[in-house]
């Protein structure tokens, strides 16, 4: 580590430099440290790529995450549970996803099977879903399993807390990584990682709100009654606990019906006479799709499919296809196949079909103009149909369900990538990355730059915002390093071997 300077912080020059040499950083009074490989986010986009190049066999003194979040798991468990998906609760996700086991097995129902002693979590998996709803795991699960295997690994050796500011390329190959430690930690302000490699896993950029949702809030300075489904809003519910009261519920997918369900769960558990509006910009009526071999289910507005994508996607014929396509073809098969979508359970089917007949679940389709608020204290979404009928809803509430999909330059390591960094959008409007999750453009002599996880959807793996498209993107990435000479490959003899110590819980 080199000595701080009297500034430690970023000059203009540094700022204005795609490519920083180390005396740049060293004039800067800018400390930096050596490290092989450093991954920035710190969720479970990096947590999977650390668990397989650790099974590689890279030392923990090769690779450095930096974060803000205590455990791989904090930012995830933060969003389950705003949105309405307590520990308990079942995820929308395969028995075989496990961030926990690369190969997958055992699946997380014959895990909770044997720790519950249930045979008849084996017996949904069975059947499913014909006779059952498809298995997902608890929440909670997920959280017991990562923490397990993050100490098997010794996750926390490579953690490095701290904001990370922009990731710029080196002079002479490699990248410097600017990172903003906690106040207090460090004698500088700002460090500096210097590393041949760098992996993004930065999530979703951050909200995005309904541009009349948004408008309303801004104009109103009212964050208490329009809210997002990712952002805390216990206060709808306890609300509606003390009187009755109407909540506007928008959007159409996981997200939505996990707000709906809670809003039906307390109103059967509590006896409330919450009433619900449904406001749906495309409202589904029944399957849908160009061929029997492209069509899904849906009905009473919704789209219905049991996962983010069909099961081909993570691993058969679509995933190849998306491999294969290039440019507007596969913008137009992304298109077909993605969506807004939510799994078909019996539960929750039952409770919209008990408010329809009861008269207290209301689904319209309709586009919403404005939102205002009333003289005593309420809103009025202002709505027109298809059939050009104008419509007026009032309601004590309005929960946004539509989802997180801000634009890159709101993050302010991808905004810098683009600017500075040589990195390109793709159709999505996301980073462009190769077969090997490698960002385009972003290359700085033998060192590469990789990103996986929402950041890069849209490029030739649809699935990549999920835990088995997290493990698909870490293990591609993981082969591409083994290439380059930084680590083994997980061949068959090292897999097993791997396996059984997983197994057996022991310690890398």
């Amino acid at each position: 580590m080199l000595d701080a300077r009297r500034h430690d912080d970023l000059t203009p020059q540094l700022i204005d430099s795609p490519i920083w040499h180390d005396q740049m950083v060293q004039e800067a009074g800018i400390p930096f440290h050596d490290v092989p490989l450093v991954s920035v986010g710190g969720g479970l986009g990096s947590f999977t790529l650390v668990d397989v190049l650790r099974i590689c066999g890279v030392p923990t003194s090769s690779i450095r995450v930096l974060s803000n979040s205590d455990t791989p798991w904090q930012s995830w468990e933060y969003l389950t549970r705003v949105s309405q998906l307590p520990p308990e609760e079942r995820i929308r996700s395969d028995a075989g996803a496990r961030p926990d086991n690369i190969w997958g097995f055992p699946s997380y129902a014959v895990h909770e099977a044997w720790r519950d002693r249930s045979p008849k979590l084996l017996w949904q998996v069975l059947v499913e879903p014909l006779l059952t709803d498809f298995f997902s795991p608890r929440a909670s699960t997920v959280f017991s399993t990562v923490k397990r295997e993050a100490d098997r690994v010794s996750y926390w050796e490579m953690l490095l807390k701290g904001q990370v500011r922009m990731v710029r390329r080196r002079f002479g190959g490699g990248y410097f990584t600017l990172l903003t430690p906690p106040a207090g930690m460090t004698p500088t302000k700002r460090v500096a990682i210097r590393s041949r490699y760098v992996h993004l896993a930065v999530g979703y950029p951050g909200l995005k709100f309904l541009e009349d949702l948004q408008c309303f809030r801004e104009t109103y300075n009212d964050y208490h009654h329009v809210v997002n489904a990712y952002e805390p809003h216990e206060h709808v519910y306890e609300f509606l606990k003390t009187r009755p009261g109407t909540v506007v519920v928008r959007g159409s997918g996981i997200v939505a019906s996990r707000v709906l369900q809670r809003l039906m769960d307390d109103r059967e558990r509590y006896g409330l006479h919450t009433q619900i509006v449904h406001l749906l910009r495309t409202y589904v009526t029944g399957p849908h799709g160009p061929s029997p071999w492209m069509r899904r289910p849906g009905g009473d507005g919704w789209a219905y499919q049991a996962f983010t994508l069909p099961k081909s996607a993570f691993g058969g014929q679509l995933k190849a296809r998306f491999r294969r396509a290039e440019g507007a073809e596969r913008a137009a098969l992304a298109k077909l196949v993605g969506g807004t979508t939510t799994p078909k359970l019996r539960r929750w089917q039952e409770q919209m079909r008990r408010g329809r007949e009861g008269n207290w679940y209301h689904a319209i389709q309709a586009v919403v103009h404005r939102v205002e608020p009333t003289p005593d204290g309420r809103l009025v979404s202002f709505t027109g149909s298809d059939d050009g009928r104008a419509g007026q809803v009032v309601s004590d509430f309005i929960v946004d369900c539509t989802g997180l999909e801000a634009d890159m330059p709101e993050h302010r390591v991808l905004a810098d990538l683009l600017e500075h960094g040589g990195a390109q959008r793709n159709g999505a409007g996301r980073l462009a990355v190769g077969r090997n999750f490698e960002v385009s453009g972003a290359g700085s002599g033998d060192g590469m730059l990789y990103a996986s996880g929402a950041a890069v959807a849209g490029n030739h793996f649809p699935a990549v915002d999920s835990f088995l498209g997290m493990q698909t993107a870490a293990l591609d990435i993981a082969a591409d390093l083994s290439r380059r000479g930084f680590c083994a490959g997980l061949g068959p003899l090292r897999s097993v071997s791997q396996w059984f110590k997983w197994a057996a819980g022991r310690p890398i």
